[in-house]
């Protein structure tokens, strides 16, 4: 463990959060004497943001809890641009409407994990469509725009990578890091924002907002990354067989988002501890040493701890309770996912799609094919195979830990 100065990069080295660091020692030292106000930025591309956008926020929550103040960049301006960072492909372009509405659903997991206020440390949120929409294109370009060189933009990976695919990049996304950094350049002469944080793949984004405000203005502003997160086996965080893992409950039922954690591989029980809870470092040592089948006692605190952050205390306990009674005593209990069948019948295919354990009917005929689908405890591979729902409720199993209801 490196030797800061600073409860706030202690903490985040103490945890796992650093990848990258700009300037080290001069982030300790200022940390170490001032409250830092940071920021983290979101685009508001659907109603709820996902797992795989977690590790942000935790970082924004580690902020706070070391002594300064988080700053959430909600980005009305930027959705509407499309951040190339890691896609293949250029994202569907949404209206001012269906991104205020996106921002609105999304800052309600926010108030979970931050104090908003008005104090030095409580957190804000902004849209930087407040400026962004308010820019001039001359203006721009001849204010911000001569900073940057093309042979440089070049480089970054998230046009090089795009560009070597052969897959298009438009000029519009071409223009997000240019945007980016100017967010960056405005935070720090309105708000006195000194640092930026964001996943490993945003360090070119990062580097750029600081070496913008630097020419301009000559202040000095920080950045972290944190390390990109995948699975044991290799996967991608966020995802699951049934897609992506949502943080708000309008997308996910609350038993779900707890089975989630509940079912990752032991070998990451105490690195997600670290990260994702706030369980002290010392019972996270303890629980990540348990071997063979009492793993799954850290499972279950993992599960519980990460879904109370989320969700809130109480839908942690039903979900737990409702596991419990699943696999302990049989019983299906009320939070389990449900879809009512008009019409008194569902084709297999439908209801593990309409149940989230499927992502497409193709995926559910290939689970159905596989043996992996079960109806009140019988395992069904007739990809046709007609579910009929009467009085009596229908379970439905993907697996051996995904379970739903079907009800008339």
């Amino acid at each position: 463990m490196s030797h800061y100065s600073s409860d706030l990069l202690r903490l985040l080295d103490a945890r796992g959060y650093i990848h990258q660091l700009t300037d080290a020692a001069g982030l300790d030292a200022l940390a170490a004497r001032q409250i830092v106000p940071g920021y983290g930025g979101f685009d508001a591309t659907a109603p709820s943001l996902h797992v795989g956008n977690l590790m942000l926020i935790m970082l924004l929550r580690r902020l706070q809890q070391a002594g300064h103040k988080p700053i959430v960049i909600m980005g009305g301006g930027t959705t509407k641009v499309g951040d190339p960072s890691g896609k293949d492909e250029g994202r569907k372009l949404l209206d001012d409407d269906a991104i205020a509405g996106n921002i609105a659903s999304i800052r309600a997991v926010f108030e979970r994990f931050l104090t908003f206020g008005d104090g030095p440390t409580d957190a804000v949120m902004i849209n930087n469509d407040d400026w962004l929409s308010q820019l001039g294109y001359i203006d721009l370009l001849r204010d911000v725009g001569r900073h940057f060189t093309i042979n440089r933009m070049l480089t970054f990976d998230s046009v090089k990578l795009r560009l070597d695919r052969e897959q298009p990049l438009t000029f519009l996304e071409f223009n997000y890091m240019i945007l980016q950094a100017y967010d960056f350049l405005k935070l720090s002469r309105d708000h006195g924002c000194r640092l930026q944080m964001g996943g490993s793949d945003q360090w070119g984004n990062i580097v750029n907002g600081i070496e913008l405000a630097r020419r301009i203005d000559g202040t000095e502003l920080y950045g972290v990354t944190a390390p990109l997160i995948t699975k044991a086996d290799g996967s991608k965080m966020g995802k699951s067989v049934s897609g992506a893992v949502w943080l708000n409950a309008a997308q996910l039922p609350d038993y779900d988002y707890w089975q989630f954690w509940r079912n990752v591989d032991d070998r990451d029980v105490g690195r997600f501890l670290r990260l994702f809870t706030d369980v002290p470092l010392d019972e996270i040592a303890r629980l990540e040493a348990l071997a063979g089948a009492e793993i799954n006692a850290a499972k279950v605190v993992l599960a519980n701890e990460a879904t109370a952050l989320c969700r809130g205390a109480d839908a942690a306990q039903t979900a737990a309770d409702t596991a419990r009674r699943l696999f302990e005593e049989g019983d299906a209990g009320g939070a389990l996912p449900s879809h009512t069948v008009s019409g008194g019948s569902i084709t297999l295919v439908d209801a593990l799609v309409a149940l989230g354990f499927a992502a497409s009917k193709g995926e559910a005929r290939r689970l159905i094919k596989g043996g992996g689908a079960r109806v009140d405890g019988v395992k069904v591979d007739d990809e046709a195979a007609v579910v009929a729902v009467d009085d009596a409720e229908v379970r439905i199993s993907a697996g051996k830990k995904q379970h739903g209801r079907l009800t008339n």
